[in-house]
């Protein structure tokens, strides 16, 4: 059973409660008579007297409370608040106030002639007719809590689905975008692999070597929404270790980050910085290629020295910035700001602090 169904389930059951049922209609009978007699409750005389009148108020009220419960368990499920609010209003308004007029009519008649104040030979319709009114002047005042009750009930039960759904449809979508990831990562390792292993066999078996701990780490973060601003910090530097192994002095890099503690990044959003300016500008003898990461108050800056290629040797997947932008999309409402200048490519990450 779900929590929104058993809340539901938990609601009605107070109308489904016997004790519950006739101490609520208890009270409302004695309110009844504070309201029409108060005087009365001031004496043992004036208490007995009203007593008929008391029994009748307690049948009225059950006799309406139980109703305008039976009413609401029929449309509940046949007419939504939600999605049909006239019609269901009309329905309820119909309906309950049908049942209230028969069941007051009915209960009037048998009060007034068990009370002696008329035979079955001479039935006197029109005073009970009269008189039925007054009960029905408390059936609207019942209409009214238990329509407010159903549609506050309904919108409470449809704004949990809604969001539950919700958070389910983010998940999946997160799910989605981080599932990109591991082909991304390897695709690329393996493709800056296959040129290295032709020109140096030791260092592309120090390459391989780094590139097993680091595809380590990003087995390890698959499955978190966040991670630690440190460890992705000590991940970049591995990553940036391992592409050295590759460009040797054709690539220079710094970290300069001076308070990391507390602040979390969506898991290998570094690694899909890190490899698009490696794998789009020139790194070269002639034009070393200079990666820079800084941190800037609550922000993350990630800049590299602009001199794109001229060809394009390495496919691209198509994922990189925007998958980051998805991804903080999801879980912030800050977004990674893009600047490119005639010399740097710069991106500002938000750093996210997790609040409990």
């Amino acid at each position: 059973m779900t929590s929104t169904t058993a809340d539901c389930q938990e609601q009605k059951g107070l109308w489904n409660d016997l004790r519950k049922f006739l101490l609520i209609n208890l009270g409302i009978a004695f309110a009844l008579q504070v309201y029409f007699c108060a005087s009365c409750l001031v004496s043992l005389e004036g208490i007995i007297s009203i007593i008929p009148e008391f029994i009748f108020s307690f049948v009225v009220s059950m006799a309406l409370s139980f109703g305008g419960s039976r009413v609401e368990d029929f449309w509940d499920p046949r007419l939504s608040w939600i999605h049909h609010p006239v019609k269901r209003l009309f329905a309820t308004v119909i309906t309950y106030m049908a049942y209230s007029f028969v069941a007051s009519f009915v209960i009037v008649f048998l009060y007034t002639w068990i009370d002696g104040q008329f035979t079955l030979a001479r039935i006197p319709w029109d005073g009970i007719l009269e008189f039925t009114f007054v009960p029905m002047r408390i059936a609207l005042i019942f209409m009214a809590i238990f329509t407010t009750r159903s549609w506050l009930m309904e919108w409470r039960k449809s704004a949990i689905e809604a969001e539950q759904l919700r958070s389910e449809k983010l998940a999946s979508q997160y799910q989605s975008l981080k599932d990109q990831l591991n082909p991304h990562f390897l695709f690329n390792s393996l493709n800056a692999l296959s040129n290295l292993v032709y020109e140096d066999a030791d260092r592309s078996a120090a390459f391989i070597q780094k590139l097993s701990k680091i595809y380590r780490y990003v087995l390890d973060v698959q499955q978190e929404e966040l991670v630690e601003l440190d460890r992705e910090l000590d991940f970049a530097r591995n990553f940036l270790e391992l592409q050295k192994i590759r460009f040797e002095e054709n690539l220079n890099f710094k970290l300069d980050v001076a308070q990391s503690k507390g602040f979390f990044l969506p898991p290998l959003s570094l690694q899909l910085l890190l490899e698009n300016a490696i794998k789009h500008n020139i790194a070269s003898q002639e034009n070393p290629l200079f990666i820079s990461i800084l941190q800037k108050g609550e922000e993350l800056w990630i800049s590299n020295t602009f001199q794109p290629k001229t060809s394009q040797t390495e496919p691209s997947t198509g994922v990189g910035l925007e998958n980051i932008r998805s991804r903080y999309r999801i879980l912030s409402d800050r977004i990674p700001e893009i600047f490119q200048t005639e010399h740097e490519f710069l991106v500002k990450l938000p750093l996210l602090k997790i609040t409990a």
